[in-house]
Protein backbone atom coordinates (compact mmCIF):
# COMPACT_ATOMS: atom_id res chain seq x y z
CA UNK A 1 0.00 0.00 0.00
CA UNK A 2 2.83 2.39 0.84
CA UNK A 3 4.33 1.85 -2.59
CA UNK A 4 1.01 2.64 -4.28
CA UNK A 5 0.59 5.82 -2.24
CA UNK A 6 4.22 6.83 -2.92
CA UNK A 7 3.66 6.39 -6.65
CA UNK A 8 0.76 8.84 -6.71
CA UNK A 9 -1.95 6.21 -6.18
CA UNK A 10 -1.55 4.84 -9.70
CA UNK A 11 1.04 2.15 -10.38
CA UNK A 12 1.68 -1.06 -12.25
CA UNK A 13 2.84 -4.21 -10.49
CA UNK A 14 6.32 -3.64 -11.94
CA UNK A 15 6.47 -0.10 -10.54
CA UNK A 16 5.28 -1.32 -7.14
CA UNK A 17 7.85 -4.13 -7.11
CA UNK A 18 10.63 -1.65 -7.97
CA UNK A 19 9.75 0.43 -4.88
CA UNK A 20 10.03 -2.51 -2.47
CA UNK A 21 13.19 -3.19 -0.53
CA UNK A 22 14.32 -6.77 -1.11
CA UNK A 23 11.43 -7.25 -3.55
CA UNK A 24 9.71 -10.59 -3.88
CA UNK A 25 9.19 -12.20 -7.27
CA UNK A 26 6.95 -10.57 -9.83
CA UNK A 27 4.32 -13.28 -9.33
CA UNK A 28 4.40 -12.79 -5.54
CA UNK A 29 3.71 -9.06 -6.00
CA UNK A 30 0.78 -9.85 -8.28
CA UNK A 31 -0.59 -12.34 -5.74
CA UNK A 32 -0.33 -9.72 -2.97
CA UNK A 33 -2.13 -7.19 -5.17
CA UNK A 34 -4.88 -9.71 -5.93
CA UNK A 35 -5.32 -10.34 -2.20
CA UNK A 36 -5.44 -6.62 -1.45
CA UNK A 37 -8.03 -6.23 -4.20
CA UNK A 38 -10.12 -9.07 -2.78
CA UNK A 39 -10.03 -7.33 0.63
CA UNK A 40 -11.20 -4.09 -0.99
CA UNK A 41 -7.98 -2.16 -0.39
CA UNK A 42 -6.99 -1.70 -4.03
CA UNK A 43 -8.63 -1.76 -7.43
CA UNK A 44 -7.23 -2.09 -10.90
CA UNK A 45 -7.89 -0.62 -14.33
CA UNK A 46 -6.61 -1.72 -17.69
CA UNK A 47 -3.92 0.43 -19.24
CA UNK A 48 -3.20 -1.25 -22.51
CA UNK A 49 -1.82 -4.73 -21.86
CA UNK A 50 -1.25 -4.19 -18.11
CA UNK A 51 -3.16 -3.50 -14.93
CA UNK A 52 -2.69 -0.22 -13.11
CA UNK A 53 -3.50 -0.35 -9.41
CA UNK A 54 -4.81 2.35 -7.11
CA UNK A 55 -5.83 2.36 -3.48
CA UNK A 56 -9.53 2.27 -2.73
CA UNK A 57 -8.95 3.38 0.87
CA UNK A 58 -7.17 6.40 2.34
CA UNK A 59 -3.66 6.09 3.80
CA UNK A 60 -5.15 6.58 7.28
CA UNK A 61 -7.64 3.76 6.78
CA UNK A 62 -4.93 1.50 5.33
CA UNK A 63 -2.68 2.11 8.36
CA UNK A 64 -5.52 1.57 10.82
CA UNK A 65 -6.52 -1.68 9.12
CA UNK A 66 -2.92 -2.94 9.06
CA UNK A 67 -2.42 -2.18 12.76
CA UNK A 68 -5.66 -3.92 13.71
CA UNK A 69 -4.75 -7.00 11.66
CA UNK A 70 -1.31 -7.10 13.27
CA UNK A 71 -2.88 -6.87 16.73
CA UNK A 72 -5.39 -9.59 15.83
CA UNK A 73 -2.73 -11.92 14.45
CA UNK A 74 -0.18 -11.65 17.25
CA UNK A 75 -1.97 -10.21 20.29
CA UNK A 76 -5.50 -11.62 20.24
CA UNK A 77 -6.81 -8.27 18.99
CA UNK A 78 -5.48 -6.35 22.01
CA UNK A 79 -4.02 -3.02 20.91
CA UNK A 80 -2.85 -2.18 24.47
CA UNK A 81 -1.00 -5.51 24.69
CA UNK A 82 0.61 -4.89 21.31
CA UNK A 83 1.71 -1.37 22.30
CA UNK A 84 3.07 -2.57 25.63
CA UNK A 85 5.11 -5.23 23.84
CA UNK A 86 6.44 -2.74 21.31
CA UNK A 87 7.46 -0.30 24.04
CA UNK A 88 9.16 -3.04 26.06
CA UNK A 89 11.08 -4.49 23.10
CA UNK A 90 12.80 -1.33 21.89
CA UNK A 91 15.50 0.92 23.30
CA UNK A 92 13.71 4.25 23.25
CA UNK A 93 15.34 7.62 23.78
CA UNK A 94 13.88 9.99 26.35
CA UNK A 95 12.65 12.21 23.50
CA UNK A 96 10.84 9.27 21.88
CA UNK A 97 9.26 8.27 25.19
CA UNK A 98 8.22 11.89 25.77
CA UNK A 99 6.65 12.02 22.29
CA UNK A 100 4.71 8.81 22.99
CA UNK A 101 3.55 10.19 26.33
CA UNK A 102 2.41 13.39 24.62
CA UNK A 103 0.37 11.29 22.19
CA UNK A 104 -1.23 9.39 25.06
CA UNK A 105 -2.01 12.68 26.81
CA UNK A 106 -3.65 14.04 23.62
CA UNK A 107 -5.75 10.89 23.27
CA UNK A 108 -6.92 11.22 26.89
CA UNK A 109 -7.81 14.88 26.37
CA UNK A 110 -9.74 14.15 23.15
CA UNK A 111 -11.65 11.32 24.84
CA UNK A 112 -12.67 13.61 27.72
CA UNK A 113 -13.83 16.32 25.29
CA UNK A 114 -16.06 13.93 23.34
Amino acid sequence: MDAIFALGNRASAEQIRARLTDPPTDSAVRIMLARLEKKGCVRHQYDGPRYVYSASVSPTTAKRTAVRRLAQTFFGGSLPQMLTELVAEESWTEAELDAMQAGIDRARKQRKES
